[in-house]
């Protein structure tokens, strides 16, 4: 199943009060950084997209995601199986308590948002992959990818990964170009909720988990804007996806905060208008590392899955896109408005077997 995040147009109202003819700012105007931007390495990103799917009752509702409905023949998704992806199979599963981290969720199991690939015929049994991306096309792609077939008692294993023209001149598959990266973690990641994020930049992109650096790659750097979308899927490949899972499998993500510069030049302008001094006290502000696992379902879950967001902040996102609900329902649409330049960061929850 895959979700797509639609970056939608929208008219920023620049908003002035005049007291005492004194211009009251807030904060942020002027983007946010990684890093503060008086150190000698820092990025400063003028948008930014936050999803606490820990407290959002319904997908089908929220105006900055959009749920895919697609089907793909076993010939084009290069496996025994083709896929059939359908809405209903992302699920909303929010926590009870309105103001908690941790706690029951409404559904059961784990709380957040649910990505489910249904169970069938088996080729081998295992949990297919679950996959964030950014995405242009089959060769512009920045990939985080788990595979259950690599995790066991000595083995955490991610996937790491450019998609590039070399990747696709070897028939799509990356393994043995510079861009891609078997990386052993140092957690088991499907014994809970971890932070896994990617850094976009002009020269490389940066890959971390909970806070920590894993690897830098700097060769065939995507230069095209794209769109971020979460896949849980299994096409039956033996060499990679394997499956179909003998019962219902489920990915669950908790966040995503996403950091980015956007192609649009309507938001362009918007951002022009916003940003009138970026000296000015906190018109930037710093986006701040996650630095432990914000797993709400650990003995201090409420403290640390109680991560830190700009939106939920009074003064931090005015004139920002920050994310809501609507009367808009999800469809097959991809973003219109995408993004040069990223950083992105989501809770993920990969432990889940469940038999419906």
């Amino acid at each position: 199943m895959t979700l797509t995040f639609r970056m939608p147009k929208f008219l920023f109202i620049f908003l002035l009060a005049l007291l005492r003819s004194i211009l009251v700012c807030a904060d942020c105007e002027c983007g946010y950084s990684v890093n503060a931007t008086t150190s000698p390495h820092y990025n400063v990103f003028t948008d930014l997209i936050e999803s606490n799917f820990l407290h959002i009752d319904d997908i089908k509702a929220d105006t900055d995601w959009q749920r895919q409905a697609y089907n793909v023949s076993a010939a084009d998704s290069r496996g025994p199986y083709g896929k059939l992806a359908e809405v209903d199979n992302v699920v909303s599963n929010p926590l009870k308590d309105k103001n908690g981290f941790s706690g029951a969720s409404t559904l059961g199991g784990d709380p957040g948002l649910q990505l489910f690939v249904r169970g069938g015929k088996p080729s081998n049994g295992l949990v297919p992959i679950a996959e964030v991306a950014s995405y242009f096309n089959n060769s512009q792609e920045i990939d985080i990818e788990f595979l259950s077939s690599q995790f066991n008692a000595s083995a955490s294993l991610v996937n790491l990964v450019l998609q590039s023209p070399a990747s696709a001149d070897a028939g799509f598959n990356a393994a043995n170009t510079p861009t891609f990266d078997l990386y052993q973690l140092p957690f088991q990641p499907d014994a809970g909720f971890h932070e896994y994020r990617f850094d976009w930049t002009k020269d490389k992109v940066s890959f971390y988990a909970d806070g920590q650096w894993l690897r830098d790659m700097t060769q065939a750097v995507p230069t095209d804007p794209g769109h971020i979308t979460m896949s849980h899927w299994s096409n039956g490949d033996p060499h990679w996806s394997g499956g179909p899972p003998e019962k219902d499998a489920v990915l669950t993500v908790s966040y995503v905060k996403a950091y980015f510069n956007s192609s649009s030049p309507a938001r362009q302008k918007d951002f022009s208008g916003r940003c009138k001094n970026p000296t000015a006290k906190n018109a930037t502000c710093q986006i701040p590392d996650q630095k432990v696992a914000p797993d709400p379902l650990g003995p201090n879950g409420n403290t640390a899955a109680n991560t830190f967001f700009f939106s939920a902040q009074s003064n931090m996102t005015v004139n920002q896109t920050v994310y809501g609900q609507s009367s808009k329902t999800g469809g097959g649409v991809r973003n219109r408005d995408a993004g040069l330049g990223l950083l992105l960061a989501l809770s993920l929850a990969l432990m889940s077997l469940v038999s419906l």
